[in-house]
């Protein structure tokens, strides 16, 4: 937690106002941004991150699928229409091999999703996006806070906070440990050198960034912190495995709500929380796709979407198939990437876009000498903390992995 807690404000809150001045200084998209910026091979680069977001939402669409299912196993469980224990196994992508019945699932849910997401994209960002969003995000809170109050009243509940909260074990910050705790940040500001250079670009010019970046870094960790309380005091309460990624969603959890009094309807109100969370996170995604096709061919805003929706599903089939494909797709375009990518922005804004334009953006109202240090953080520290933490983690954990 506390990797974390400090992932998100020393380095994610600085990146996030290098996205977001970038985007608004520009007017663009990250495929025109960077070439705006001055960046050598600006467009290039542009396109490359348009490729791996691309791989992304590919992925993330199946993972948002696989949330999708049990949300209406929950719903017809609690209806009375089916199985009570539908097995994650229905839906989740075998470890290795191919399981038809796996495959059709993903394939019906990620349509699904997508088609959903269509429907928003073309009202467009404010009308779309944002609407959902005022929609979704208070319901997402209180969803968080009803699940916290019920994992918080089972016995032995505090022995999960403990271990969640207080534990704190020196050595087990290791270069993977922090490494992840700054993947894990980066993913949920959603940084990457993309996502917030997209809506910086639609940022109006009076409003200010600090208070918006620092907003939405409390936000998060706001949101991470409860839904860590919702669920692994639970977890730790009932014995079981405190897993990550898929495993705790989709195995460990079910099996919790499986426990609890009430489990069917807190666990509809769970996975309808992330249901939401995960398709405003998956909308920003396809923005920035379509973005990069209407800013630099000709097609019109539909016709982009269109193209997207197609691209994105298509790119969905491989990490269906198993998770010896869905795992490294997950570390390679997903944490991994946006490290990069958001590396690379804070480059962009520190070394290549003008010193006074960045000041401005970063805020011509408060005290230069506040801002001259915010601008001196983002230019050296930034870019100097990712890239010694990530050599050391290549040299600890990457490296002998491969026997070198």
């Amino acid at each position: 937690v506390l990797a974390y807690i400090g992932a998100v404000v020393l380095l994610g809150v600085p990146v996030l106002l290098a996205e977001l001045s970038l985007g608004r200084s520009t007017r663009r998209g990250p495929v025109g941004a960077y070439m705006a910026a001055g960046m050598p091979g600006g467009r290039l680069l542009g396109w490359g991150f348009f490729a791996v977001v691309a791989a992304a939402s590919a992925y993330y669409t199946n993972a948002l699928g696989w949330v999708l299912f049990h949300a209406l196993a929950q719903a017809t469980s609690l209806a009375g229409l089916g199985d009570p224990g539908v097995a994650p196994a229905a839906i989740l992508p075998p470890q290795e091999g191919i399981d038809l019945t796996s495959l059709g699932l993903q394939t019906a849910c990620s349509a699904t999703v997508i088609a959903a997401c269509v429907v928003i994209l073309l009202r467009g960002l404010r009308r779309g996006i944002e609407r959902a969003s005022r929609i979704l995000m208070p319901v997402l809170l209180v969803c968080i806070l009803l699940l916290v109050v019920r994992s918080l009243t089972l016995p032995g509940a505090w022995a999960g906070v403990h271990w969640y909260i207080l534990k704190f074990d020196l050595a087990a910050m290791t270069p993977g440990v922090l490494m992840a705790a700054l993947g894990q940040a980066f993913f949920s500001l959603s940084l990457g050198g993309t996502f917030m250079v997209v809506y910086g670009s639609y940022t109006a010019s009076d409003t200010p960034l600090r208070p918006q970046a620092l907003g939405t870094a409390f936000g998060d960790l706001l949101a991470g912190l409860l839904a860590g309380l919702a669920i692994l005091p639970a977890v730790i309460a009932l014995g079981l495995k405190p897993d990550s990624g898929p495993a705790l969603l989709f195995e460990t959890l079910p099996r919790v709500f499986a426990t609890i009094p009430g489990g069917g309807i807190f666990g509809l109100i769970f996975y309808a929380g992330l249901l939401g969370a995960a398709y405003l996170s998956i909308l920003g995604a396809l923005e920035v796709l379509v973005v990069g096709l209407t800013d630099n061919t000709n097609l019109s805003r539909r016709q982009a979407i269109l193209a997207v929706a197609i691209l994105v599903f298509l790119l969905a089939f491989p990490s269906m198939i198993n998770m010896r494909i869905f795992v490294p797709w997950d570390l390679t375009f997903g944490s991994g990437m946006q490290t990069l990518g958001g590396l690379i922005a804070v480059v962009a804004v520190g070394w290549f876009l003008p010193r006074k334009t960045v000041m401005e953006q970063l805020g011509a109202d408060a005290s230069p000498r506040g801002i001259a240090m915010l601008y001196a953080w983002l230019r050296y520290v930034v870019p100097l903390v990712i890239l010694l933490l990530a050599a050391w983690w290549l040299r600890t954990d990457v490296l002998p992995f491969f026997g070198f």
